[in-house]
Parts: structure tokens; sequence; C-alpha cells
């Protein structure tokens, strides 16, 4: 290279411009990246759905040494032992923290196997096996019991010693101590769990879209000192977003505590969404997320009393899923069914806070508990079992708002249009209002690339606290359609039960001819068998009338519960057009383009002459 000096001048040199000093985001956002691009180099992860599990548990471990760090220094300080949650040489300071540490295959052994060499040089059992462990050694509820369920499903899928070293070497870098790291990564893990969902497609756990979570607990508008369940919790949504809904109304220590320990609850069966679940309530600032692992629907509702009904529920239960019979069977017989949603609907019912009944530590509930909750199309207009869920709802709570989702909004995991309904306990149902979400102008439905946004609830929102009926709202008067649909069916359901009590009547004469044939004579038993037979087809008679006049009756109320009507003031389409009128339109299409070829005739025999 030649040198300046050559030239006889002293070259000058442009001043080097200072590295920009990274913000907290960009320091976090370049540390999970690299992470993630050294987990795609690993053979065993199959990904992102593999990839963001394995981030997870790694970040887990991290948070909670730093949590216990914070948890020593503050007993030490109060001239108090600390009870560790995790005890020594498991703790991610004894094995991960320093970066030449355990590696290679003696990482994964110490990860993976019941028994091992520990970091220590120590035997003993694997960290897995450890943290699974701890289910015996904590009370139920407590840390020690989440940590072990958390890893129950856990698995390491890495097949490299050396690359999960290189991850837990950058994940040691996060701070979870500090404030400011644990907001920026809580929102980096959200966009990460929406894109494992991305990258699982249709065999992705199914994800409530953020801007539905937000409308949903706006307008429920959870209060500080009530109860807040998501039995369907998933990876936590609902309950992260009522979190941040509640966290403004606290005003003291005692209330922070009311929070973070008395008001949040969920409940999610599958190992993977409750690991993320933890991870993600931890990351917004839950210290101690109360998520009861396993499955809901596992117990006879009827057992549920007050003490354990809450205020709000917020959830999107699974739908499309079957149930096996064992769950159905924890459920009324009339209303017994294998499909999922209708089984969380009935729990959900069950679960919400009776008015006027007693509250754990505090004074009867001066209202009835309240609900919003995603359910698809097929539970408005189901008839059957479902008619008889909606029945119930709609004589026991008043269902008072069913707003309707357009096509795509839960896209690309399924295109099953969905509704939101909002009901509280204290029924019957007077009035439904609908509201019919509007897509946006020019679009036909919500895709994965164009989702929905928070902004288009705007006039929903503003519509909510001052009802009135307009392109996308109308209402029906449910208390007038019952009254009206139990006055036109109860004459057939009156004539049913004298067609059924006539047909009980015939039992007993009949009864007493088949005894008499027994006891008759031969030349006797003829005639009463003659009798015995036009009895039965009396009775016969009876009970076909019964069931037509059942069936009539039936006929004129069921029909009420079929909750799937369509926005009255919207423009018909082709699909709803009547065909007399589309027959009718062809028809004078027809006869314009008659006239105009009759004109276009004549022109052109004007020019040809």
């Amino acid at each position: 290279m030649a040198k300046s000096a050559t030239t006889g001048e002293k070259k000058t040199r442009a001043p080097r411009k200072a590295k920009t000093s990274l913000t907290t985001r960009e320091n976090l956002s370049a540390l999970i990246g690299t992470a993630r691009k050294i987990l795609r180099k690993d053979k065993g992860l199959n990904g992102d759905v593999d990839r963001l599990p394995l981030l997870t548990w790694v970040m887990f471990l991290k948070f909670l040494d730093d949590l216990e760090i914070v948890h020593e220094e503050e007993a030490e300080l109060d001239g108090k032992r600390y009870q560790p949650i995790i005890e020594s040489p498991y703790r991610w300071r004894d094995w991960a923290a320093r970066e030449d540490g355990i590696t290679g295959d003696e990482l994964l052994a110490f990860i993976s196997q019941e028994f091992t060499v520990r970091a220590d040089g120590s035997t003993g059992k694997g960290l897995f096996a450890y943290l699974r462990g701890l289910a015996g050694e904590g009370e139920k509820g407590s840390q020690r019991e989440v940590i072990a369920n958390v890893f129950k499903g856990v698995q390491n899928r890495m097949v490299s010693g050396y690359l999960l070293r290189d991850i837990i070497n950058k994940i040691n870098g996060i701070h979870f101590s500090a404030s400011e790291e644990i907001h920026t990564l809580s929102h980096l893990y959200e966009s990460m769990l929406r894109e494992m969902r991305d990258a699982a497609g249709d065999a992705g756990e199914f994800y409530t879209p953020r801007p539905v979570v937000r409308f949903m607990v706006q307008v429920t508008d959870p209060r500080l000192g009530e109860t807040v369940l998501d039995p369907a919790c998933g990876t936590g949504g609902f309950l992260v977003e009522a979190y941040d809904h509640i966290a403004p109304q606290v005003s003291s220590p005692e209330e922070r505590r009311s929070l973070q320990r008395e008001t949040l609850y969920g409940q999610e069966a599958k190992p993977l969404p409750y690991m993320l679940a933890q991870m993600n309530l931890l990351l917004h600032g839950l210290e101690a997320p109360q998520i009861a692992y396993g499955n809901t629907l596992d117990r006879r509702i009827n057992e549920i009393g007050h003490s354990e009904r809450v205020d709000v529920i917020l959830t999107n239960p699974p739908f499309g899923g079957e149930e096996e019979v064992g769950i159905k069977a924890n459920f009324p017989p009339n209303m017994q069914t294998a499909e999922t949603a209708l089984l969380f609907l009935q729990f959900i019912m069950r679960k919400l806070r009776v008015a006027g009944a007693p509250v754990p530590g505090g004074k009867p509930a001066e209202r009835g508990g309240r609900a919003a909750v995603v359910v698809p199309n097929g539970t408005l207009f189901g008839d059957g079992i479902s008619a008889v869920i909606k029945e119930e709802m709609l004589k026991e709570f008043k269902l008072h708002t069913i707003v309707r989702l357009p096509q795509g909004v839960f896209a690309p995991y399924t295109d099953i249009p969905a509704n939101l309904l909002f009901f509280e306990r204290g029924g019957p149902t007077d009035t439904i209002w609908y509201y019919e979400l509007p897509l946006p102008e020019g679009r036909k439905k919500y895709s994965k690339t164009a989702p929905l946004q928070f902004e288009e609830f705007a006039q929903a929102t503003a519509w909510w606290n001052a009802r009135e009926e307009g392109p996308q709202a109308w209402k029906v008067d449910f208390a007038a359609k019952r009254a009206a649909a139990v006055e036109a069916a109860t004459p057939h359901w009156q004539r049913a039960e004298s067609e059924r009590n006539a047909s009980i009547a015939l039992g007993k004469p009949m009864r007493e001819l088949e005894q008499a044939i027994q006891a008759a004579a031969n030349g006797q038993k003829t005639e009463l068998q003659e009798r015995l037979k036009a009895l039965k087809t009396e009775q016969s008679a009876h009970e076909q009338a019964a069931k037509i006049a059942q069936s009539e009756g039936d006929a004129l109320y069921w029909p009420i519960f079929n909750l799937d009507l369509k926005n009255p003031n919207a423009k018909a389409g082709l699909e709803h057009a009547d065909p007399k009128d589309l027959i009718a339109a062809m028809r004078s299409h027809e006869a314009e383009v008659m006239r105009l070829l009759g004109e276009i005739e004549a022109l052109v025999a004007e020019v040809q002459a």
C-alpha cells in the first residue's frame, strides 16, 4: 500500500463517523436474530415450530435465575434466609453462565439424560429430569410445580451440543432483571409467536389475532378486584391483554399484589402452548402466572360451586375438535356432545359468578359474571344439542351482543367464519344486538399478508356505548320472538301431552287383558286377544299422534335459537337474491342487448347501402 508521505504532503484522513450506540431494542433484536441463525444450522430442528420452543426453554431458565438472584438479594437485605426454587448445580449460573462452560456431547447429556455427570463433576439427575421432579417438592400451584409442568413436555431437539452452547451464550446476554429489556423482549417474543404459527400453518396452535383480543378486552373492561379467566389460554394472549388493561388501575402495593396473585387465571392442556404462555406472561410482567396445566373439561361441571366462579371470562376455545367419551360424561345428559366448542360454552356458563352469591374473602358479588367468547358460525346456527345449550344460555344469561367477523380474520389457520359472543349471567335475554364488522373498501376477505388491524374496530368501539341501528348494526327482540314461538307451539305440545297421556292410560287395561288371557280357558282367549290387539293399535295411534304434534310444536319453537342472522341493512349480493328477481333482471338485460344489436344492424345496413 502506498504511503501518503511519498507525495511530499500529509494527506488528511476523513474523520471516522462515531459508531451509533445501539438501543436496547436493536441490541435485543440483533441478539435474538443471531440466536435464530445459529438454530437454523442445527440438523435436529425443523423450522420455527421447533426453534421457538427451544429458544423459549433456554430463556425461561435464564429468566428464573435472574429472578432468583433478585429475590436472594432482597432476602439478604431483610436478614432472611432465601429458599431457592432451583437448587445448585442446576441453576443457570452453575452450568450455563460461563462462556467456556460444558459443551458438545457433555452438554447434551447433562440436559437430556436421566442420570449424568453434572457441571460440577458430580453425578446425579440430568437437568430436565431434575426440573420435572420438582412437582413433588412444592405445593400445588407453586413455582416449583409450574416449572415441573413446563418441562414435562419439553425435549431438546438440537443434535449439536456446540451450537446449543452458542445459543446459551447468546441468551446469557439478556438481563431479565432490567425492566426495559423485559418490555422490549416481550414484543419480540410476541412477533416470534406469530411467526411460529405462520410456519406451522394448519397444524399450528389456533391463534387469536391481537386486534380481536384487544377489542374483546376493552369492551368487556375487566376491573381491578375482579377475577379474570381464560380456560383455553393457549399462549396467553387474552391474559396478557387483560393484565395490560388492568395495570394502570393499580395505585398501591396491596393492589399490585392483588393484580399479580389474585386476578388472572388460565388453563392449557398442551405442554408447548403451556410453556409459551408462562414465558409470555412472565415477560409482560406477571411474576407468578396462575396457569393450570391439564384439560379444562376434565371434571364434572355440576361440581363447580360459588367459590370457584369468576367475574370475567375472555377466551377463544378450540373449535372443530372432538372430545373423548369420558369428557362428555362430565356434562348433563341432554347436553352431551363430542364438539369441543359446545362443551367449553357450557363450562363458561357454569363458571360465571352469580350475583349475590358469596365471594371467597369478600362481599357477595354485586353483578353476575360476564364473558366474551369467540365461536364459529356453526355454534350460531347449530340445532339439536347446540340449540338446547343456546336455550339454556338465553334463559339464564343476557346475550346482549354478537359481533360478526368478516371472512379471513383467522387466516391462514382457518377460513371458518367466526363471531364474538358477549353475555352476562342474569337472564333471560330480551334484546340481542348484532354488529357486523365491515371489510375495508375494496377487500373481499382478510389474509395472512393483509390481516385485520385494530383501527378497523374503531367504529364498533364507538358504537358499543352509544348503540343505534345502522348499516352495520341491528337488534332482535328475542323476548318477543320467544313469546310468539311459545304461543304458537304450545297448542301442539298440549296435544302431544294429551296423546301421550291417552297412550299411558291404555297401559292398565292392556295389562289386565294380558293377565286375563293367561287365566282364560281356550275358548275365551281369542276374543280377549282381539281386544288386546285393538288396544295396542289404539295405543300406537296415540303415540304416533303425540310424535307428530310434538314435532309440529318443536318446528315452531326451536328455530328461534338459530342465531345466524344476516344483516337486514346490507345490500343483497347475488347469492342472497330472489331467483325470480334474478330472472327478471336477466330478461331486462337481454331486451337491452337486443335493442342495441338492432341499432347496430341498422347502422351496418346504412353503411352498406
